[in-house]
């Protein structure tokens, strides 16, 4: 199963970070270039623990629906989302926030694996791991750029 590792700092206290990646808001915001946008339950506002948001979006031209849900929270510390409904057989996203000089070190670790067997497989290693990470960083580059210049 693909695994994403991701570290990022973040020039802002934890707190912020952890209710930013908890935000709706902000998540159709960093996501703009995929047109992802919330259609329910929640649509707006941050995520609390064991609530869920239904996301639709455009990735390689196709229109995808994902529903996933908040099933651990631990503020400010670490929450977990999950794929409750969509394309992937797995798709569990550990989000970190550890306090550190220079503000939060903000880590992610997600574990996905795609449906139709081999031929998944293949996707996976191929395209989707590439693909996930930059949308993971590109995430991630807009809350530092947001909570930086809200520090500024």
């Amino acid at each position: 199963m693909p695994t994403i590792r991701l570290q990022t700092l973040v020039p802002a206290p934890v707190e912020a970070c952890f209710d930013l990646s908890l935000s709706v808001d902000a998540h159709t915001a960093s996501m703009a270039r995929s047109g992802e946008r919330a259609v329910g339950p929640v649509t707006a506002g941050v995520l609390g623990p064991g609530e869920s948001v239904t996301w639709r979006a455009r990735h390689f031209g196709i229109p995808f629906t994902m529903t996933s849900r908040v099933v651990e929270y631990e503020a400010p510390h670490r929450f977990v989302d999950e794929q409750v409904s969509g394309p992937f057989s797995r798709w569990w996203h550990e989000h970190r926030f550890e306090a550190v000089d220079a503000g939060t070190l903000m880590s992610d670790l997600v574990e996905f694996a795609s449906p139709l067997g081999p031929v998944g497989r293949v996707a996976d290693r191929l395209l989707l791991t590439g693909y996930l990470t930059r949308l993971l960083t590109t995430r991630n580059d807009w809350i530092v750029a947001t909570l930086g210049a809200a520090a500024r």
